[in-house]
């Protein structure tokens, strides 16, 4: 290139970048885009029963070669993405409180979501705290364990009291229960259930609300404010009547999603997690 040419190109470029005005530069890493998904495609997504759920989980490992390590990671992430946009570092103004956030985790995959999820908020500059009473015996687990506790991540030995959480905590990440679940809640997790419904700050639950059939909806389960499906929404999103419902996991092959008929949003940018319409 000629030299001559080439200065005229700096110079036209320095001037471009200097009327760039600041407002257009994203100051704060947490500030997400929260346009919902179009009303009028919701009513085409398809809500997976369990059965589906499951055969599209079976599908991904065996069939797109992922692991469970790569999904729950993903997952987690999203789950993470999804709270920080509902609740923003910037909003958590109690003195009491400051960043501090419950995290209560279940003893399968859903409970590794809230992991993996605990440990990205710690990232995003959170404070979680984590309640994990019944921890499997794989290696798995106790690997995600171990990074969360490295990371400076507290776990408790005891379910603190609703008015406890409600003082202490500025909400809760439901990792308790996913769509494999069956059957009654046992102990210890009735007696946590129990807790969650009576406190006052807002819940984040992950893919299904704890204590909800998968199908039907909530029997005798929580009622979060948040709801963060993973893959696609379970039929018993289609009850769910609160704040913000996102949709997260940005991994499923438009193969596997044609197969299923899916029918899955548009991903804004490079965002993990996107927000769908209110159900009327």
């Amino acid at each position: 290139m000629h030299k001559q040419t080439f200065k005229l190109l700096v110079n036209l470029v320095k001037r471009t970048a200097s009327r760039v005005p600041r407002s257009c530069i994203n100051q704060n890493p947490l500030t997400f885009s929260t346009k919902a998904y179009p009303d009028w495609r919701i009513n085409n997504m398809k809500f997976l029963n369990q059965v589906e759920a499951q055969n599209i989980d079976i599908e991904l490992f065996n069939e797109y070669k992922f692991s469970i390590e790569q999904l729950m990671e993903l997952a987690g992430l999203s789950v993470a993405c999804a709270v920080a946009k509902s609740f923003p570092l910037d909003s958590l103004l109690n003195a009491t409180r400051k960043n501090r956030i419950f995290v209560c985790c279940g003893p399968g995959n859903n409970g590794g979501d809230g992991l993996v999820a605990a440990r990205h908020l710690r990232h995003f500059g959170y404070d979680p705290v984590v309640y994990y009473p019944k921890r499997p015996n794989k290696d798995l687990f106790r690997i995600l364990t171990e990074q969360c506790a490295r990371q400076g991540i507290p776990f408790l030995d005891e379910m603190p009291s609703s008015a406890y959480i409600s003082e202490n905590y500025n909400f809760v990440v439901d990792a308790i229960f996913g769509f494999s679940f069956r059957g009654d809640v046992r102990a210890p997790f009735d007696m946590i259930l129990e807790v969650l419904k009576s406190i006052s700050v807002p819940i984040a639950s992950v893919d299904v609300p704890s204590g909800w059939n998968v199908e039907n909806g909530n029997a005798e389960g929580i009622n979060p404010d948040v709801l963060i499906s993973l893959t696609a929404p379970k039929l018993c999103a289609a009850k769910f009547r609160g704040e913000r419902h996102y949709l997260g996991g940005r991994f499923v092959p438009k193969a596997l999603e044609d197969k299923y008929h899916l029918d899955l949003p548009l991903f804004p940018d490079q965002e993990c997690v996107v927000l769908l319409p209110k159900i009327k």
